[in-house]
């Protein structure tokens, strides 16, 4: 196929302004990492470093020896894992119940879904809410207010919805209950919208910060994002608490940039195992039939 100048031009044009554009996203990412290896008296002694000379881990030697900082980690860690499975869980169960034609009043609970999409609560009656109900400095309390969302349950039932009446029918006469046929039948077909929305769930939860600021009080179960947003107020290292005396404190600029690696690194590590499912899954009702 013959390509003409003018599509020449503008192919090149096109990568020309795509490649700058990947490398004004990416260099931020490539100059945190650089700048977490780096030997510390190397970055003192430079104002900018964009290839150590020197490979250090003293940088993170250092978080991990600090008890906060690990804790943080394990406060993230569990609002990731118990969070998206019990996110998981309730949408998926709901949206199924809502596809079932037979379930009477289905149709006045979609209207209720719907209505929260457009109408939020706010935060001061969350807040009451979670008082009331005894979960203030719980992470429970973290956890049940991001459990779902209306559009995800909408989503998720769009992808029901495409699924063969067949499939729960055979099932139904095979002595199968719907709870039954649920859990056996159509959760395994559903693994790309699960995967898609554990994958955005996980992420939610990681990331978790406002939430977490607005309910606990207490500092020792602040997860990774608050005590990363300390640590980036905060010029010193006196956020991270006693750490071991024999490793010299790096710069606390170098103390942020490990910090931000290790936020982030866990959620790049799962999204390569979510990809062969990601991409269908993303495309969850967007076509019936």
């Amino acid at each position: 196929m013959k390509i003409s100048v003018g599509d020449k031009i503008f192919n090149t044009a096109n990568i020309i302004l795509l490649g700058l554009a990947a490398l004004v996203t990416l260099f931020p990412i490539y100059y945190v990492l650089i700048v977490s290896f780096t030997d510390p008296a190397e970055f003192v002694r430079k104002t900018v470093v964009l290839w150590p000379e020197k490979w250090s881990l003293v940088s993170y030697r250092y978080l991990l020896s600090a008890p906060p900082f690990i804790r943080a980690i394990g406060v993230s860690a569990f609002l990731a894992i118990v969070g998206t499975f019990c996110s998981l869980l309730i949408t998926s169960s709901f949206a199924y119940s809502l596809s079932r034609k037979k379930f009477k009043g289905r149709k006045a609970i979609l209207m209720f879904v719907l209505f929260t999409i457009l109408f939020g609560p706010g935060i001061i009656p969350n807040y009451l809410l979670v008082k009331e109900l005894g979960l203030i400095n719980s992470l429970w309390a973290v956890i049940l207010v991001s459990l779902t969302s209306g559009w995800y349950v909408i989503l998720m039932k769009g992808f029901y919805d495409s699924l063969p009446d067949a499939l729960v029918e055979a099932a139904s006469i095979d002595g199968c209950n719907d709870i039954t046929a649920w859990f056996k039948i159509i959760l395994p077909l559903s693994l790309p919208s699960i995967a898609a929305f554990g994958l955005f769930f996980a992420v939610a939860n990681w990331n978790q910060f406002f939430n977490a600021l607005l309910y606990l009080n207490d500092s020792s179960k602040w997860p990774i994002q608050v005590l990363l947003q300390n640590m980036l107020i905060d010029s010193s290292s006196s956020s991270l608490g006693d750490v071991d005396p024999l490793i010299k404190p790096p710069p606390s600029t170098q103390l942020k940039m490990a910090a931000v690696v290790i936020a982030i690194t866990p959620i790049i590590c799962v999204y390569p195992f979510l990809q062969k499912h990601f991409a269908k899954g993303v495309m969850i009702g967007s076509v019936k039939g």
